[in-house]
């Protein structure tokens, strides 16, 4: 049975690693927590212009799988939403 992936974490090239016994895929990546800095909409693709599917807000969890072209894409635990957001709008590690 296809696994949704508007909730969860899967596309054609990675998937979730917490999905790796549901699911193939070339590439599986564990998730990394950041915290959402900055009021982001969380989109359905990785341009602008894509759909939103929510508002993340400021203290709100995202689960990060991979960044690419100034996007973030995971998974919001809060929304159960997989999606892409700004990066910018996410907590950084401190070293």
């Amino acid at each position: 049975m296809p696994l949704d992936p508007l909730h969860n974490a899967v596309r054609r090239d990675l998937a979730d690693i917490r999905l790796a016994d549901r699911v193939f895929a070339p590439h599986y990546a564990a998730s990394v927590q950041r915290v959402v800095v900055s009021a982001t909409p969380l989109r359905q693709g990785v341009d602008l212009q894509s759909g939103d599917l929510a508002e993340l807000v400021i203290g709100e969890v995202f689960e990060v799988l991979e960044f690419v072209k100034g996007r973030a894409w995971g998974r919001s635990p809060g929304h159960d939403l997989v999606g892409y957001v700004d990066a910018d709008a996410l907590s950084w590690p401190s070293v």
